[in-house]
């Protein structure tokens, strides 16, 4: 996306986000619940409240899951055969467009489908090449982030070793001691972690939405860099050296057979060696089938300016918003 547009995108999400404290709304839908031993294609309707917590003005808002009691299902009730697919319901169809996952397939005798297999069979290739590959070093090059190495070696010590991908390299420390800003309000870091494809796909995007997004609230923005076979906790190490406020982390996710290409953003304030998962939070499934990418870089600013407000990430900044 040219950086025109991301910019116009920006902005029209940060002023969204800022109009939700000044119209103040409570919207509610029904989310429908098949059973799927039913052989009558039963359902029940819940309804879902889209809550949301409107305490600080112009920050990101976290929306609040409704709580429903569980039902217990009737037993011994027999499951009906598959539905064969020229035989699908307008129910079954309705639901197969709302979700990429695989319902509804078919299969031949006790096989699954030959188009079903083959689906199967590229979405596992795609997902195994996005573990091994690597980031465009173009790309990072023409977003002016030097590179840093973990203690990782090669990428089965990665995989086999999450621990090593935790510590950075003391060389690596060097580096950073070296060309990076100490004590900002904010710093960037990006790696590929279990998805070389999630950065190429998405980095730009969210990269400068973010830049821009921290730009126009202000933020004092570190030197942004990219670790090598990093993961979260590394994060921690970069937090010793550099002393950030927050310290924002776009990562490649681990990828499924939905989605090889999807990145997460972990945020965390004041990360030091010895920070616990729950003092992190993290917005994820950035990419083009889930949270677009230039509106997940504009909102990640209102998290930021959130967490800077409270001093808290994690669950902390859930109970100090309550």
């Amino acid at each position: 996306m040219d950086q025109q547009t991301i910019e116009k995108v920006t902005r029209l999400v940060m002023e969204k986000m800022k109009d939700k404290k000044t119209q103040p709304s409570s919207r509610t839908s029904e989310v429908k619940i098949w059973d799927h031993t039913s052989a009558n294609n039963q359902f029940e309707s819940i309804a879902s409240a889209d809550n949301a917590d409107d305490e600080v003005e112009g920050r990101a808002v976290l929306s609040k899951f409704p709580n429903q009691s569980e039902k217990k299902k009737p037993k011994n009730e027999p499951i009906p055969p598959s539905t064969p697919e020229g035989d699908e319901t307008d129910d079954l169809k309705e639901l197969k467009s709302k979700t990429p996952a695989r319902i509804g397939v078919g299969r031949a005798g006790v096989r699954p489908k030959t188009d079903t297999w083959l689906r199967f069979r590229y979405d596992h290739a795609a997902a195994v090449d996005a573990v091994y590959g690597n980031v465009d070093r173009s790309l990072l090059e023409s977003l002016d982030l030097f590179v840093v190495n973990t203690k990782v070696t090669d990428q089965e010590t990665y995989i086999r070793r999450p621990d090593y991908g935790r510590k950075l390299s003391d060389e690596s420390k060097e580096i950073i001691r070296e060309k990076c800003r100490k004590n900002p309000e904010v710093q960037i870091i990006v790696s590929d972690g279990l998805s070389s494809k999630a950065i190429d796909e998405n980095l730009e995007d969210v990269y400068l939405s973010l830049q821009q997004s921290l730009k126009s609230l202000g933020l004092d923005v570190g030197t942004p860099f990219f670790i090598e076979k990093g993961r979260v906790a590394a994060m921690d190490e970069v937090g010793e050296e550099l002393q950030p406020e927050v310290i924002v982390y776009l990562i490649g996710e681990r990828p499924g057979l939905i989605s090889a290409e999807s990145m997460s953003a972990y945020l965390c304030y004041k990360p030091r060696v010895g920070t616990i998962e729950s003092q992190r939070q993290v917005v994820s499934n950035i990419h083009r089938g889930g949270i677009p990418p230039v509106e997940a870089g504009a909102y990640l600013g209102g998290v930021i300016e959130k967490i800077l407000h409270y001093e808290a990430s994690g669950v902390e900044l859930v109970k100090k918003e309550r």
